[in-house]
């Protein structure tokens, strides 16, 4: 699993990024209280290119954070964020799996997924999976809009996740480094390497992280490399042109999933030493940014993908069946896609209140091709389909076409009230054409017949969605915000044609609509206590999921349309300054104890199948409780966390128990606990982090798929060591 490690020294060595010096200062201008100490807060009415307004949203200051970012760890650096559920699908960070609300957490792919302003998923329509995450040592930021972020950024009900890299301009200087090198538990290394600066009218950034492990399981060693650069020039005042280039690669074993049997015997153990995981992702992004006015601006982005995803392996829909070589299951994906989107921000007065427009236009063009078959290749990671003896069971291409145009205004009608109305009219044009085969076996495995058949479909739709939010301030630390929004979520390609042992596809499965609302209440009491507590409803009709029939006596499970789920709940956030409670005006001394609790309940109202209706929603726990303490003394910082989640279920059939297969069954209750610190010393830096404190023996899903089938088991206690340096 070797990589060319002259990638890292060239990586480290390009002198290419950055933001334009004018956006920064509006980031500056927005920003206005407690960031030295603040790693977490509600966005500005007006962030960036975007309208909040109304909105429930949440910005994590990546830099203030004292947690594990060698590898991602999303409980850690989402544990302020109300409601997320997490899959767990191994303890590298290669992959960011969250979802929130009642949505599917598998590869984020319920959320609008983008990196800097520009999507970064396979097909944000008709693939929205994330292989591709940004190292969170190279974030100073990252955003969250729930639900009613659609408008703007597209139709996805989770709703906006915008990972923000850092900006050279900053530091003011024309070259600065930072150097970071991590070791863990299970042979971990991790080597992160950034240079960047500002010098006349160039600003840069460019990084490289290389890491490798063994994995807490067998068969789940991995190797990654990730590069990127960005750089901006100002023409002028007024123009700004700007390009960043993104490459991610790696290679994973997959240890495969257990039974719930195997689990509570070892839940280290695996028996799939001939599964792997490959991911090439290339993004380029072209910027233009044009300051009209003062009061004007106008951007526009150019985006491509260039990115392939491949897997291959042994994965029956028993785990517990040994592998003894033979046939291995490939699948290989190709994404290729083109994006232009322009926005249009205008600020101006009406009386003496400041009102604020934007609009935007989006041109899409997106070319999938889909290619399953089974190879008897070896055990290593080969993934070459080139051969006589291969069995193909599906070659597909997807071409996606996607129009749109959205605009949104906040009236503010005095100090206090703001209303931001909004509209986006959508063009969706999804194709499919290829051919799969349907093969039926003997008991032997023998072929006894094999039918081919040609598809070829084209499913164009054109929508309106409308929003409305609103928000009254009844003092400078208070506000009560709201709004409404519908949604959408297309059929995705892995929904037309993907052959899977543990489920067949509808065929007349259809797109997914609804509406989400939010109401709630935020600020602050005397800069001692924050808070955010909101209510929310979603209304997801025509709900995508899994479930089993009955066909000529033999019961399948398909994966349809099942019906309508009505999801609904509380979402709290509150961090309290206890050294402020108590009126102690030492400034070395910091102590902070928050409290995240999401209570959600999530039942079938309607549904066409059987034993459906009534029934829970998949992955969603009626209790997500994160709490902390984050305490600190001059140079030296420690946060201890604790996370809890209740009992899911991990189908709509809401089964207990699946004794083979182990896709279905309960999601036990599981309590996790992380313990970080961190020390600096001029421009050096000492952390540790223990992940999974107490060793809890605890899983997060059933997957249906890769990397299982079958039950996932979280990583048990782990190490973690990064010293690190800023030039």
């Amino acid at each position: 699993m070797g990589y060319n490690r002259w990638l890292l020294f060239i990586g480290c060595l390009l002198p290419l990024s950055c933001i334009a010096q004018d956006t920064i200062k509006q980031l500056k201008a927005v920003e206005i209280h407690d960031k030295k100490s603040s790693d977490f807060r509600s966005m500005n009415q007006v962030e960036g290119m975007k309208l909040t307004a109304g909105k429930k949203t949440e910005l994590i200051n990546v830099e203030q954070l004292t947690v594990n970012k060698s590898t991602n760890n999303p409980r850690q650096i989402f544990a302020k964020v109300a409601g997320m559920n997490i899959f767990e699908n191994d303890g590298s960070g290669l992959q960011l799996s969250i979802g929130g609300r009642g949505l599917d957490p598998n590869r984020t792919s319920n959320f609008n997924v983008r990196q800097n302003g520009y999507d970064i998923s396979a097909d944000a329509l008709g693939y929205p999976e994330s292989y591709y995450t940004p190292p969170t040592e190279a974030l100073k930021k990252i955003e969250v809009i729930k639900g009613a972020a659609g408008l703007q950024y597209g139709t996805q009900f989770g709703g906006l996740l915008n990972f923000e890299m850092k900006q050279p301009e900053d530091w003011k200087k024309p070259v600065t480094f930072e150097s970071r090198q991590t070791v863990g538990s299970w042979g971990y290394f991790s080597s992160f390497n950034s240079i960047g600066g500002t010098t006349g009218k160039l600003s840069y950034y460019a990084y490289a992280q290389y890491k490798r492990g063994n994995g807490w399981r067998p068969n789940s060693g991995f190797e990654a490399i990730n590069l990127y650069t960005d750089f901006h020039y100002h023409l002028t005042e007024k123009h700004m042109l700007g390009i960043e280039l993104t490459h991610h690669q790696y290679l994973a074993q997959q240890p495969g999933g257990l039974t719930d049997a195997m689990f509570e015997q070892d839940p280290r153990q695996s028996n799939r030493a001939r599964n792997w995981f490959a991911v090439n992702w290339n993004l380029v992004d072209l910027e233009w940014d044009y300051r009209i006015t003062d009061r004007t601006r106008l951007q526009t982005r150019t985006n491509g993908l260039m990115a392939s995803r491949d897997a291959i392996g042994f994965r029956p829909n028993r785990p517990s069946q040994p592998d003894n070589g033979g046939d291995r299951d490939l699948l290989k994906g190709t994404f290729r896609n083109v994006t232009m989107e322009s926005r249009l921000m205008h600020r101006y007065t009406v009386g003496s209140q400041p009102q604020t427009f934007l609009g935007g236009i989006r041109a899409y063009n997106g070319h999938t091709t889909s290619r399953q078959g089974y190879v008897n290749n070896g055990s290593g990671p080969s993934f070459s389909m080139e051969s006589e003896s291969t069995k193909m069971l599906s070659d597909y291409t997807f071409p996606n076409i996607n129009l749109a145009a959205f605009a949104e205004h906040i009236f503010r009608f005095n100090s206090k009230l703001n209303i931001t109305p909004g509209i986006r009219i959508e063009h969706i044009t999804t194709q499919a054409q290829g051919l799969y085969h349907n093969r039926v076996l003997d008991l032997r495995d023998s072929v006894i017949s094999d039918i081919v058949t040609n598809e070829k479909s084209i499913r164009p739709r054109t929508f309106v969605l409308a929003a409305v939010g609103a928000g009254y301030k009844f003092s400078s630390n208070l506000e009560m915000y709201g709004n409404i929004s519908q949604n959408y979520r297309s059929v995705t390609f892995s929904d037309i044609r993907v052959v899977n042992p543990s489920f067949e596809i509808d065929p007349n499965i259809s797109d997914e609509k609804g509406w989400n609302a939010d109401l709630g209440f935020r600020g602050n009491v005397k800069e001692v206590l924050r808070f955010d507590a909101s209510l929310f409803f979603l209304y997801y009709g025509n709900r995508i999921g899994e479930y089993f029939y009955s066909n000529n006596s033999i019961v399948k499970r398909r994966r349809g349309n099942i019906g309508v789920a009505n999801i609904y709940g509380v979402e709290t956030f509150a961090e309290l300054d206890a050294l402020k409670l108590t009126g102690t005006t030492a400034t070395d001394w910091k102590l902070n104890i928050y409290s995240n609790l999401a209570l959600t309940d999530a039942r079938y109202t309607k549904s066409p199948i059987k034993n459906i209706e009534g029934n829970q929603v998949e992955y969603v726990p009626h209790m997500n409780w994160k709490a902390g303490i984050q305490s600190g003394y001059k140079n030296i910082k420690l946060t201890l966390q604790f996370s809890a989640l209740s009992d899911q279920y991990a189908d709509a059939t809401n089964a207990t128990t699946d004794k083979v297969a182990a896709v279905n069954g309960i999601i036990p209750a599981y309590q996790v606990a992380d313990l970080s610190a961190a020390w600096t010393w001029h421009k050096l830096t000492l952390e540790g982090t223990v992940n999974n404190v107490l060793g809890t023996a605890y899983f997060t899903r059933r997957a249906t798929g890769y990397p299982g089938p079958g039950i996932i088991p979280g990583e048990g206690r782990s190490f973690y060591l990064t010293a690190g340096i800023k030039l």
